[in-house]
């Protein structure tokens, strides 16, 4: 529930301090996340959207974009008092207690090991095999949008930390926390940016993501390279600019309503505490360019993902989609395109705050991109509008899957927790009225993250403008932005599909 560590990262905030028979709470929430733990971005494609949306949905992208315009045209106006007032406004739900992080990363470690063998050893399909469901759907979907209420949990369920303890006690030496050579600074977040490149490019491009056999071997993989660049560099260090979930999850439980707040004097509890979404945003530091990049990298493959799969982009390419000839046809493309997606956003991104700057009368180039490195915060809601609203159905079909698997992880048979015998079902995507249903609440969803976005960034520039109307004129462009992509998230989710 923090995105901090302390103790040289042995120990970890949760609720549960002074309240009889709480203590096991902690544990138990653990023990149950420790399931998301490894996968990766949720977007496996097991609840494709093979239908048409014929609802009369140019009334929703206008009434969206319109929503988010009025959200901004009205923050214009609302007195610069009420916005230094909200900034401090919280609410203390339960005392917080120390939980070591060591023993719930092995946790961590020991389900990947299973989850990793199931890859091996089990069915190849991967609606069977639990690696893929955990990877795909578990993991990138539901443990992303979870840390988006709850804050950074990654910090306890990553699973380096653990064993990296366990080395150290062996061998004796500081492995880990002693770097052998220092990450250049120069580099910023480019090893994250390169390497979460690769795994969306995996996940969106590759031929057999959802290969368990391929997935293990990948999962493995990527695990003994973060074990070696952590012994290389420090933990704290990679974590820190360059294992890309760990930078990911960490600016996702900024955005989280709970957190942690920490004692201001010796004796004191620490406090879960709830405030409205991205609080914690307002006091961050300033990414550097490298750190916006990577933030308009995530939206940008996301939004890519659910774009390479419209007859817009298929026709663009040369594709006709009603014979899709699956994705070896198309793996040079989307390659191209998943690069020019984020390349896109964030000349827009950065085109938009610079011009939003000058019409309010900056014109330092430092401040505007320290202005920019703050703005970027303001994505994430929208990030993760996206997130959820584009994989809403992958949990509501493949999450069934996960729910039978569990029960038989190395398809032997077994029934551990009588799941084995649920009937999968998608008939709410078969009719037209389950269909509405679910349209209207991806719609919200996108609006809803816009109109945060759009309230986030207006605090933010309150800190660099002397005025609420000043600040107001200088997201002239970024809300012009965020009415683009309101209306594009809609479209979206409504335009024809291959997917």
């Amino acid at each position: 529930m923090t995105d901090r560590q302390d103790d040289g990262g042995k120990w970890r905030l949760t609720a549960g301090c002074f309240l009889p028979g709480v203590g096991a709470v902690p544990a138990f929430v653990a023990v149950a996340v420790a399931l998301f733990f490894f996968s990766s971005d949720a977007f496996a494609h097991g609840a494709e959207r093979g239908l048409a949306m014929l609802l009369p949905n140019t009334y929703a992208r206008t009434g969206g974009g319109l929503a988010v315009l009025v959200s901004f045209l009205a923050l214009a106006i609302v007195p610069a008092g009420w916005f230094r007032r909200m900034e401090g406004a919280r609410l203390r739900l339960l005392p917080a207690m120390l939980v070591p992080a060591v023993p719930v990363s092995l946790l961590s470690f020991a389900v990947m090991v299973v989850l990793i063998l199931s890859g091996f050893l089990s069915v190849s399909d991967p609606l069977t095999n639990p690696l893929p469901l955990v990877i795909w759907t578990l993991w990138w979907v539901m443990f992303t949008l979870l840390q988006a209420v709850v804050g950074n949990l990654w910090v306890w369920l990553n699973p380096w930390t653990g064993p990296l303890a366990l080395v150290r006690l062996a061998i004796r030496r500081p492995i880990g926390t002693t770097p052998l050579v220092h990450l250049p600074q120069r580099l910023g977040y480019g090893p994250a940016i390169l390497l979460f490149f690769l795994f969306a490019w995996f996940e969106l491009v590759s031929l057999a993501p959802e290969d368990p056999e391929l997935l293990a071997k990948v999962v493995l993989g990527y695990w003994l390279f973060t074990l070696a660049m952590m012994a290389l560099f420090g933990e704290a260090e990679w974590v820190r600019r360059g294992e890309p979930f760990s930078v990911f999850f960490r600016m996702i439980g900024l955005l989280a309503p709970i957190f942690v707040e920490r004692p201001k004097g010796n004796g004191q509890c620490a406090w879960i505490a709830l405030t409205w979404p991205g609080q914690r945003c307002l006091d961050a530091e300033p990414m550097p360019i490298s750190g916006i990049l990577f933030i308009l990298l995530t939206l940008g493959t996301a939004s890519f993902d659910g774009f390479s799969e419209t007859f817009t982009w298929l026709g663009f390419i040369g594709i006709n989609p009603l014979e899709y000839p699956g994705r070896s046809a198309v793996t040079v493309a989307n390659t191209w395109g998943l690069l020019a997606a984020p390349t896109a956003l964030s000349l827009l991104f950065l085109g938009s705050v610079a011009l939003g700057a000058w019409v309010a009368g900056e014109r330092s180039a430092a401040n505007i991109l320290r202005l920019a490195g703050h703005l970027v915060y303001s994505i994430i809601p929208i990030s993760i509008a996206f997130h959820a609203a584009h994989y809403l159905t992958l949990m509501m079909v493949n999450g069934q899957y996960l729910y039978m698997v569990i029960s038989d992880p190395f398809a032997l048979g077994w029934d551990l927790f009588g799941t084995i015998d649920h009937h999968v079902t998608a008939s709410f995507m078969n009719t037209i009225e389950g269909v509405r249903v679910i349209w209207v609440v991806q719609t919200l969803i996108i609006v809803a993250g816009h109109v945060v976005g759009i309230g986030l960034a207006h605090m933010i520039a309150m800190r660099y403008f002397p005025s609420s109307a000043k600040a107001g004129l200088s997201q002239i462009g970024l809300a012009a932005v965020m009415v683009f992509y309101t209306v594009f998230g809609l479209w979206l989710l409504s335009t024809p599909s291959a997917g």
